[in-house]
């Protein structure tokens, strides 16, 4: 069964950034797969942040975080990268790197594939 692992997550200043990572722990290759990440802040639901399909060929961005995104993925490395720029206190949450094949569709029940989560704190 396909098993994800985030890392990258920790602290970090306002307007600093960091790049997540999300692999797959268990041998699977991820390239049949569509990767997003989410995130959940303390007492939120959790909403898509980002997302790339199995192929490349589209990709997807929250509104509200545009322009300090960039979702990558090493085909070589078997991993999918979120890099955050201009990091905010508002942008402090757990965020989850989630799989499913081929498409990116936005709600979070219909990945099947989630990893641990990692923690991302921005403060100063």
């Amino acid at each position: 069964q396909l098993q994800l692992v985030e890392s990258g997550g920790g602290w970090v200043q306002p307007g600093g950034s960091l790049r997540l990572s999300c692999a797959a722990a268990s041998g699977f290759s991820l390239n049949d797969y569509a990767i997003a990440w989410f995130r959940q802040a303390a007492g939120k639901e959790r909403e898509g942040v980002s997302c790339t399909s199995s192929g490349g060929g589209y990709t997807h961005y929250a509104d509200s975080m545009q322009g300090r995104l960039t979702i990558s993925r090493d085909r070589a490395k078997n991993t999918v990268y979120l890099q955050i720029y201009s990091l905010k206190p508002e942008d402090t949450a757990v965020y989850y790197c989630a799989a499913r094949p081929s498409a990116c569709i936005s709600l979070p029940t219909n990945y099947g594939y989630w990893g641990q989560g990692i923690q991302v704190t921005v403060s100063s």
